[in-house]
């Protein structure tokens, strides 16, 4: 094979390529900094930077920046979720991203179990689509919620379920796609008829045809000889989809040739019955061999999925604290089998998992196997969420003398009845180079995948690599195997093709892609004439370390310091997802590359290493991206790698603004914990003037507060005036059974909703605490990290731990209402004072009101209602929601805890002009929806004020705080604002 040289472009040439682009394109062109080094780096070890990129508008809009790029004999590359492997997703061309807009359903057609999609739609969403009419599209990979259809097609990939349905390409009928001479087509199974056909046009679509018969013909016989006849053969083109006995099936033939060919425009696609009703059987083994050996057994009971893991991801979980309650639903044992049985009736998926279980508990599958079946959806999902993000979970070493686990061997697929032995020699061959891995994958297929600690920062250490993959490939090889069974070659396994494949064969590849992309402008360098698998490293040996002076501290068992901090994003993108979880809200709204928690944190890294990206802590593409930043924490816990992008933003927003202006909001809403007790003394003057028009006009201007809101109203009484004076000062011997507790009110709480405050205070008393407030009015600062106002807010903490320090020695609790503020102790708290043995404390002895009273031994009245929860971002990316649910279990109410990710509010986020509309269109992804949709006797419940704020505003209902709730048990209704002067008499 030739070698791969990237192209060179001047800087003439780029500025007539933008300019061409931005006259002929409707969608976005974008040849700025921030979009190249968005776009430089997927999911895989490999990093390039784009010529620029292009945002299609619809397909013929692709079709046309095709166009543009063939005038100007640019490379051009379509590109999905970003979530490649091996390199095949980067490259110095243009780059269109189809997933924005280019994403739609076009149709589903049930009697024919097909449907019609454009490139850019992704998997869950198709999936979603079809299983209105119980079909679904079988292939799944682990990232199915973010991946599009255009990606699997060019990678061929599969997922857990292709042992029930095949690869992608067994699952393609046919595909309009463009060529980069400019042909556009629809391609499929072609008859010797339809041939005849096609070859009479004489166009370059005959063309194409005749060359590919030819070529076909030529080299059938190598073909059926070479291809190794396995059921997950994903390297190399798929020429063998040309063979008469595949039906000259054209369309399959480009399936998994990663852009390089040709440009997908539509796709029709196969769906297969989806089992509505599925069951697990997870089964433990003492080793994964012998698990791998027991192949035959579990296919004899024809499971829809089998998937196994080795101890290697589980005890990377357990040794970072991480999924305990998913690891402790897996059966003893050091390597773990979960078998899928589907089926139209649960009973029937229950005697196949139960037929499973007495075989393989009857000794007739293995020694020594434990287990059980799963029939509870909750517990599948945890199950399953361990196999989908623990390899992606334990990607940062925690121990500093080992490399990172990574991608460098990914994938490879061996028969499934010679799965143990292969894995045994190919532990061998880890060992051998002194490298450690965890193996896991679709075992009912033979593909395994394995993170490497490979060095790969060294030149020494590429050497190696470069060694052991050579040997890896030439063992897969001599097993009949594929170097890739699902992620495709790109780089990474490209240039070891020749070990699979004879010189006849690969010419015939190379043959292949020149009859297609004469030019070799798309994507080049990837499978064909590729790159070798050591360059364009994106961490290799020219990769830089940088240390910075960070206020906040970024410190964890995987290293310390902001750029190892920014090494948590390894590119998997379930960022990107359009549901579940709360991750990441300003991208479900925009579809926005750069609003994703993975495009911010690729800005990051590229400021670090200062190619791309050249300002630094100026950079205005980075200020851009994290303005959109809720800093909702989603991505804290939902990412596998706990990716912190609040906290990144806080840090990178106190260097900005050190050589910028901050905005206005930072003095009003910013600052809000020092002006709110002044503004507070009068409070009928504040309100006035923030309702009465023309002044809330100006007063909404001069604060920077969108039009369209309404401010919030300052209570008549703050909940310090409603308390009586000997809930102050926080010595003294408890006189209450339960004991001490300190009641941490909030700014929100202490000046616009004090009934929520009197409500925690009444229902923490009755239980049975001495409930106490800090002698003097104390705050968190959370808005202050909005503004990167990090030194003032390190300042109200130390204020904090100084006038609670005898009670935190004593441990006292600290017990919360507002979820934002809470998480301050919880996270913030340690990153600002890190050595401070009293910080810590404190964050140990910190609780949310419902995390405290669920672990209260009380004795609850049932309460008769309907209610319906949204947790608070931080509450459930901090905290978890368990306590929530525990504490509504224990008031013996009806429950519904809501999906719904961010509301949109986000503190001060939904209140700016800039964010208004985005905070509305979050809102209304899900939550509003959902309030409206609810009957009016349903009580919505949510802690966070800012989220009571947006339901009230978008929805029109007035959400209770869970201590409302309890209060509401109790025998008492909430106490309302109007309420409160006669209420403090009566507790004074």
């Amino acid at each position: 094979m030739k070698a791969a040289r990237p192209f060179q472009a001047s800087q003439s040439l780029l500025e007539d390529v933008e300019a061409e682009l931005r006259k002929a394109v409707r969608g976005e062109v974008r040849f700025d900094s921030g979009s190249k080094a968005l776009y430089a780096s997927d999911a895989s070890n490999y990093r390039q930077v784009p010529l620029g990129v292009v945002v299609p508008a619809d397909v013929n809009d692709l079709v046309v920046a095709l166009e543009v790029c063939r005038r100007k004999d640019v490379p051009f590359l379509t590109r999905g979720g970003g979530t490649s492997q091996n390199g095949q997703c980067v490259n110095v061309a243009v780059v269109a991203d189809a997933s924005k807009y280019v994403n739609r359903v076009v149709s589903v057609d049930p009697g024919s179990r097909t449907a019609i999609v454009e490139p850019g739609v992704v998997c869950d969403t198709l999936r979603d689509a079809a299983e209105q009419y119980g079909l679904t599209f079988g292939p799944d990979p682990a990232t199915h919620s973010r991946c599009t259809l255009g990606g699997m097609i060019a990678n061929n990939s599969c997922g857990a379920h292709s042992v029930m349905a095949g690869k992608t390409v067994e699952n393609v009928e046919a595909l309009e796609i463009a060529t980069y001479d400019g042909a556009r087509f629809w391609v499929g199974p072609t008859s010797d008829e339809e041939y005849e056909a096609i070859i009479t046009q004489g166009d370059r679509r005959a063309e194409i045809y005749r060359k590919l018969r030819d070529l076909r013909d030529r080299n059938a016989d190598r073909i059926r000889a070479e291809f190794p006849q396995i059921k997950r053969r994903v390297s190399g083109f798929n020429l063998d989809q040309l063979l008469p006995e595949n039906g000259f099936n054209v369309a399959r033939a480009l399936v998994g040739t990663e852009g390089t060919c040709a440009v997908t425009l539509h796709a029709q696609v196969r769906l297969v019955c989806s089992p509505p009703c599925r069951v697990l059987l997870v089964l433990g083994f003492r080793d994964i061999y012998t698990a791998a050996d027991a192949v035959h057994h579990f296919n004899r009971f024809a499971p829809i999925a089998v998937e196994g893991l080795d101890r290697g991801i589980i005890r990377g979980l357990q040794a970072r604290g991480l999924k305990a309650d998913e690891i402790a639903l897996l059966p003893p044992g050091n390597a773990w089998v979960v078998l899928e049985f589907g089926a139209d009736e649960l009973a029937d998926a229950l005697r196949q998992a139960n037929d499973a279980y007495a075989y393989f508990f009857g000794g007739l599958g293995g020694p020594d196997v434990s287990g059980y079946v799963v029939e509870a959806k909750a517990r599948q999902q945890e199950i399953w969420s361990i196999r989908e993000t623990g390899a992606s979970a334990v990607s940062l070493s925690i121990d500093s003398t080992k490399p990172d686990p990574m991608v460098g061997w990914e994938d490879a697929a061996v028969d499934p009845l010679r799965l143990g032995d292969y894995l045994r020699k190919f532990q061998g061959l880890v060992d051998q180079y002194g490298y450690e891995t965890c193996l896991y994958g679709h075992f009912g297929d033979g593909c395994v995948h394995a993170r490497i600690t490979f060095d790969i920062r060294t030149s020494e250490g590429v050497r190696t690599w470069r060694k052991f993959l050579r040997e890896a490939a030439q063992l897969v090889v001599d097993f009949g195997g594929s170097l890739s069974g699902e992620h495709g070659d790109g780089q990474a396994k490209a240039e070891f093709l020749p070990i699979m494949f004879g010189p006849e064969i690969m010419q015939a590849m190379e043959e292949f892609k020149a009859i297609w992309d004469p030019a070799n402008r798309l994507n080049p360098g990837k499978v064909i004439n590729a790159y070798r698998a050591d360059e364009n490293l994106r961490v290799g040996p020219s990769y830089k370390p940088v240390k910075l002076t960070t206020k906040l501290t970024f410190a964890s068992p995987e290293g310390d310091g902001m750029q190892r901090a920014v090494e948590r994003c390894i590119g998997m993108g379930k960022c990107r997802s359009l549901d579940g979880g709360t991750m990441c809200p300003s991208f479900r709204a925009t579809k926005e590359e750069k609003y994703s928690t993975r495009g911010r944190a690729h800005l990051f890294w590229e400021m670090l290493q200062g190619e791309v990206i050249t300002d630094g802590w100026n950079s205005q593409e980075i200020k851009e991206a994290l303005d959109t930043c809720l800093a909702c924490k989603g991505c804290k816990s939902d990412c596998p790698t706990h990716t912190d992008m609040a906290s990144y933003k806080a840090e990178f927003l106190s260097h900005y603004y050190e050589n910028h202006r901050r905005p206005r909001q930072a003095m009003f809403m910013g600052r809000i914990g020092q002006w709110t007790p002044i503004a507070s003394r009068f409070p009928w003057l504040t309100n006035f003037m923030m309702s009465a028009r023309p002044l809330a006009r100006i007063a909404k201007w001069v604060a920077g507060v969108a039009p369209q809101r309404n401010l919030p109203t300052f209570a008549a009484r703050t909940f310090t005036k409603m308390a009586t004076p000997n809930t102050f000062g926080t010595n003294g011997t408890p006189s209450k059974p339960l004991g001490k507790v300190i009641l941490w009110v909030d700014t929100f709480n202490e000046h616009f909703s004090p009934d929520v405050a009197m409500a925690a205070f009444d229902v923490l008393s009755r239980v049975g605490y001495d409930v106490v407030l800090p002698r003097k009015r104390l705050c968190c600062g959370r808005p202050l990290y909005d503004y990167g106002l990090l030194d003032e807010a390190k300042a109200l903490l130390r204020t904090a731990l100084n006038e609670l320090a005898e009670d935190i020695l004593h441990g006292v609790p600290v017990v919360g209402l507002e979820p934002g503020c809470l998480s301050v102790f919880k996270d913030e708290l340690l990153k600002q004072l890190p050595d401070e043995p009293m910080a810590k404390k404190l964050s140990t002895q910190t609780l949310l009101f419902s995390d405290f009273l669920a672990l209260t031994n009380f004795d609850w009245p049932t309460l008769d209602a309907d209610v319906m929860v949204h947790g608070h971002c931080h509450q459930k990316s901090i905290f978890g929601m368990k306590g929530e649910t525990a504490l509504l279990d224990k008031l013996g109410v009806r429950w519904t805890l809501l999906d719904t990710g961010c509301c949109g509010m986000a503190g001060s986020f939904g209140f700016s002009p800039d964010h208004y509309e985005l905070s509305i269109k979050i809102g209304e992804e899900k939550l509003l929806p959902l309030i409206r949709k609810s009957p009016d006797t349903t009580i919505v419940v949510t802690n966070g004020f800012s989220c009571r704020e947006q339901i009230h505003q978008g929805a029109g209902r007035k959400p209770m705080h869970i201590a409302q709730l309890a209060l509401m048990a109790l025998g008492q209704q909430p106490l309302n604002q109007s309420d409160a002067r006669s209420r403090s008499e009566d507790i004074r």
